[in-house]
């Protein structure tokens, strides 16, 4: 197998500096991402993407875990403005903060599923 380095140390100078330029601060995307990248509040956020709000009770049964372990995950969620909530008597209910987070979810799912994903190179 090919190693995936240059071979040789030629920089696109014009490039570099046109991207470097425009390079905004990515820490904020950076936090949202590493929010989703644990599979517990993943799959927290796909099952807001299947029913549009859950208690923190229907969470904690979903994922098989304490009503306190799926409030934390939420409250990470939502700090991280994934999630947002409301009180409804003595209930709390979560949904996705927004439909950039839906998308986000569905379509990394879907590109998953559909095998691009695997790391496998098509070029």
């Amino acid at each position: 197998m090919p190693k995936e380095v240059c071979e040789i140390t030629q920089v696109n100078e014009e490039a570099v500096i046109k991207i470097q330029r425009q390079m905004p601060d990515l820490s904020g995307v950076a936090k949202f991402l590493k929010a989703l990248s644990d599979e517990t509040r993943l799959k927290i956020a796909y099952s807001l993407t299947v029913e549009d709000e859950l208690c923190v009770c229907d969470v904690a049964s979903i994922i098989g875990s304490s009503v306190a372990t799926a409030s934390h995950h939420l409250r990470y969620l939502k700090d991280n403005n994934l999630a947002k909530s409301y009180r409804k008597g003595k209930q709390m209910y979560y949904s996705l903060a927004d439909e950039h987070v839906y998308q986000i979810v569905t379509v990394a799912y879907e590109h998953v599923k559909e095998g691009i994903g695997n790391g496998s190179d098509t070029n």
